[in-house]
């Protein structure tokens, strides 16, 4: 059976926000402390960000960054990260094991970002703190009025508001593990209390309610439920964290992993669609899946990885330094052709993380930096999926999944904007190549013209547990993706574990 797609430019999903190729910022192991802030470093800047990193980020094409957590958010005392710095306090980090030194804080983030042109997305601490704090911070960072938090907003050198438009309402808060957990009925009313009082501040701002952490939590579902039904009225997203890795070898099963991510936002979306019902509501939440990523969390034995290896509180340990091959980039450009297939609803995303913590970038220290395997589907959806995400619904062998039953090999969304179209596609098979046949009737038609080939990229290696490293930076890179328009017909010939894009104009 060959593989065949239809590309028709009426089979719409819906535009796509650009929010949907966000990237996340947390105070965790090297990520900011020898990752992107390394005074004395020989590519660092007189604010002690290195500009190699810089460069690296803007290459990537990250839109909109959470900051500055994630599970560290839920101890954070934000007044910690503004002042002199010298007059910061250090504190413990219950979160990461670890010792935080607020040597970057709110200020000199949100002076980085301005560097590598990406928006600011703000999380506030629903867990050791309150509504309370969370005004005193959205005061600080948005009003526009002579008030004593403002005045020490200028003081610290920023007479203007930062004017973050979007604010995540806590982090996580159904899990255990996170500092101040609460269960859905608690968490609901406080986050709520919370946002009622931020729109009372800052009407235009945009909140985000947590979902669940993730799939296979026991309150997933019911969790959903039952915050929505407390701040339906008051939130615009709820979100979603999904992580994958493979598990004993087990490549092919690894492959199937964004048919669980589909599932995912499906089933929030139908909950949060009937808590709307209930309230005789034409409101729309949508979906901010602001963590997700390959995450070896767990060895095959089950045991979390994620402890620093150094004893005590260390600053900035090596934490989560995963090691991306092929087949991690593969699943992971997957990941985000699902999220295109889902544009009506998940109109914010965010990879979790940027640099050296579960990262596209990694660094050493006094070193270089360098672009991970799963860099290259990032920084290319980013730059080449503009306009509005169409359906491309492809028929093609299926292989049998243990989790989800049959699976197609091959998968694939479309983009359309101005000035040409974009096909994504992935090829989830592990021994058999695959050649896609794409009609492009419909879309001739629309366009009344033919359609060239302007560029095309391949991410595939005959070793799909080939990675790039430290000693070897450039070990993985793109190639050619063979194509061939005859006709109505593009060609796409597809190697086993292999995800690639095109670009027609």
């Amino acid at each position: 059976m060959a593989a065949t797609a239809r590309l028709d430019p009426h089979d719409e999903i819906a535009d796509i926000d650009r929010r949907l190729f966000g990237g996340f910022v947390e105070h965790l192991g090297r990520h900011i402390y020898d990752g992107i802030f390394e005074p004395g470093h020989p590519d660092a800047g007189p604010d002690g960000f290195r500009r190699d990193v810089i460069d690296l980020v803007k290459e990537l094409g990250v839109t909109t960054i959470r900051y500055p957590g994630g599970n560290f958010v839920s101890g954070y005392r934000w007044e910690d990260g503004i002042g002199p710095v010298d007059q910061r306090p250090r504190r413990l980090d219950l979160a990461w094991h670890s010792t935080e030194t607020n040597e970057v804080g709110l200020h000199e983030f949100a002076g980085w970002l301005d560097q590598v042109g990406s928006d600011l997305m703000l999380a506030v601490n629903l867990g050791t703190r309150g509504t309370q704090e969370a005004l005193d911070l959205l005061e600080y960072a948005n009003v526009d009025a002579k008030t004593a938090w403002t005045d020490r907003r200028a003081a610290n050198g920023r007479a203007e508001p930062f004017g973050v438009s979007m604010w995540c309402l806590g982090n996580e808060m159904d899990g255990p593990w996170q500092l101040g957990h609460r269960n859905a009925e608690d968490y609901g009313k406080i986050a709520a209390r919370t946002a009622k009082a931020m729109r009372m501040v800052d009407p235009a701002i945009e909140l985000v309610v947590c979902g669940s952490s993730g799939r296979s939590m026991p309150t997933f579902g019911s969790w959903e439920r039952t915050v929505l039904e407390h701040t339906f009225d008051d939130v615009d997203f709820i979100s979603c964290h999904a992580y994958y890795q493979e598990r004993r070898g087990q490549a092919q099963e690894f492959l199937a992993s964004s048919v669980d991510m589909t599932t995912f936002i499906e089933s929030v979306v139908t909950t949060a669609d009937a808590v709307a019902a209930t309230k005789n509501s034409d409101k729309r939440i949508m979906i901010s899946f602001d963590e997700w990523n390959i995450w070896y969390l767990h060895s095959d034995d089950g045991e979390l990885m994620d402890k620093p290896e150094e004893p005590g509180w260390p600053v900035a340990p090596r934490l989560l330094e995963d090691r991306y091959s092929v087949l991690d980039a593969v699943v992971f450009g997957d990941l985000l052709i699902t999220l295109l297939t889902h544009a009506d609803r998940v109109r914010s995303a965010s990879l979790a993380q940027l640099v050296n913590v579960i990262a596209p970038i990694m660094t050493e220290p006094g070193g270089p930096a360098w672009r991970q395997t799963t860099f290259f589907p990032f920084s290319l959806t980013s730059r080449l999926a503009h306009g509005r995400a169409v359906h491309m619904p492809v028929s093609a062998p299926t292989f049998s999944s243990t989790a989800f039953g049959e699976v197609p090999t091959v998968d694939a969304v479309a983009t359309i904007d101005e000035d040409g179209i974009s096909v994504f596609v992935v090829n989830r098979s592990t021994t058999a190549p695959e050649t896609l046949s794409v009609d492009l009737a419909p879309l001739l038609a629309e366009l009344g013209r033919g359609l060239v080939v302007t560029e095309s990229h391949l991410l595939h290696d005959d070793d799909m547990y080939a990675a790039n490293t430290l000693e070897a930076p450039e070990r993985v890179g793109l190639s050619t993706l063979t194509t061939e328009i005859d006709g109505a017909s593009l060609r796409i010939e597809l190697p086993a574990v292999s995800w690639g894009c095109v670009r027609l104009t």
